[in-house]
């Protein structure tokens, strides 16, 4: 195993991260809750949008507890945004997935989050490129080799 780096650029670098990540998810909060929502429900909806998710799943990738994923969503559900639906491949398992209002709601969410963009749009194409390319790395996912 790896010596962890504490070197002064290293501890920077994380600085700068969690100063990111802290922005963004204050960024996230805002908008969220011009739509009345909690972050944690925007997240979930968000989840949703990209396919109709069995509950367990959405809590091992929020890294929650079944039982808050329940709650959430059932308060979704409540405003119309969420419905639950049996999987077509095991009948017991039931699935959420969003609503047309909830598509919607999601779409507005996503397109009110300047952070990430207004600083993006400032670098070239190149840039964004390898920026993209060593968070990949950071997080062990495959980088195409023509990307390297």
């Amino acid at each position: 195993m790896a010596t962890p780096r504490t070197d002064p650029l290293t501890v920077e670098v994380v600085e700068l991260i969690g100063t990111v990540v802290a922005r963004y998810y204050a960024e996230y909060e805002q908008a969220a809750a011009k739509h009345s929502l909690t972050g944690a429900q925007a997240r979930v909806l968000s989840l949703l949008t990209l396919e109709p998710t069995p509950m367990r799943r959405i809590a091992q990738k929020l890294k929650c507890e079944p039982s808050n994923v329940t709650g959430i969503i059932d308060r979704l559900e409540a405003r119309g945004l969420v419905e639950r639906r049996p999987d077509p491949n095991d009948r017991r398992v039931k699935l959420a997935a969003p609503t047309e209002d909830g598509r919607v709601t999601a779409r507005r969410l996503r397109e009110s989050l300047d952070f990430a963009r207004e600083p993006l749009a400032e670098l070239s194409d190149e840039e964004r490129t390898a920026l993209r390319d060593l968070l990949k790395r950071m997080l062990g996912k495959e980088v195409p080799v023509a990307a390297q």
